[in-house]
């Protein structure tokens, strides 16, 4: 029988995924030319439309609510099961790029990382496929929306209750920033400043459960990828829309 913080958190969850209205996508990218430009291992950022992503962006202050890494397809097709996702309602996930077609996106690539860490990375990951969602943070999260109070920019972030750290339960950034962590890959500086018990400022290894998908943004160890400048392009010829 399911647990009555369980259920509520089921409840909550399914809340915070609805889309809220007056969403538009900026790119007018054709989304196979996304397919056709991801690597595996690439992390693929989605600017969400829903009440948690709202959230996640208001407190991270940043454009990115929402992370996948590209594992891979037999064929590059849209429709193909090619993204590893930890998602509010459906857990650790396998799911196509076409899930993300009316949102914006942003391709972020490790610079120098070697195909056997590439490799061990996806295997990580397709490991903890079938994973429920840690609803530990979505209290929190939900808390913020309804609320809405202000917040100074310093301290949103800090805000954030990043779930249980159980190994059978993730979410978006942290299930990927763990993988790239085993390989020992940096995804942005190791330490952080934080307060101890006694309100002083010290230093401590930062962990997996302490990145954000605009981390992978702002990381110096990552490059943005653009699919018309990956391709080519020519400064004669408008660019095809969808």
């Amino acid at each position: 029988m399911e647990s009555i913080p369980r259920a509520i958190g089921r409840r909550l969850a399914a809340y915070l995924s609805k889309p809220r209205p007056g969403y538009e996508r900026l790119s007018r990218l054709p989304l196979q030319d996304i397919m056709d430009t991801l690597q595996p291992a690439d992390i693929v950022l989605v600017d969400g439309n829903s009440h948690i992503s709202t959230a996640i962006k208001y407190l991270t202050q940043s454009t990115w609510s929402h992370a996948c890494l590209y594992v891979g397809a037999e064929k590059a097709d849209v429709e193909q099961p090619s993204l590893i996702e930890a998602d509010l309602n459906d857990g650790v996930t396998q799911v196509p790029l076409r899930k993300y077609e009316q949102f914006n996106l942003r391709i972020c690539r490790p610079v120098g990382l070697s195909a056997e860490d590439k490799a061990s990375i996806i295997a990580f990951a397709r490991a903890r496929v079938g994973h429920v969602y840690d609803l530990k943070n979505i209290f929190d999260l939900a808390r913020y929306l309804i609320q809405s109070p202000a917040v100074p920019v310093r301290y949103r972030r800090d805000l954030i209750t990043f779930g249980s750290g159980e190994p059978t339960r993730a979410i978006c950034s942290t299930l990927i920033a763990e993988a790239y962590q085993e390989v020992g890959y940096p995804i942005l500086p190791e330490f952080i400043r934080v307060e101890n018990k006694k309100g002083e400022a010290v230093s401590m290894a930062r962990h997996f459960t302490h990145y954000v998908p605009g981390d992978f943004d702002l990381s110096p160890y990552f490059s943005i990828i653009k699919p018309t400048i990956e391709h080519g392009f020519s400064l004669s010829a408008p660019p095809q829309s969808e």
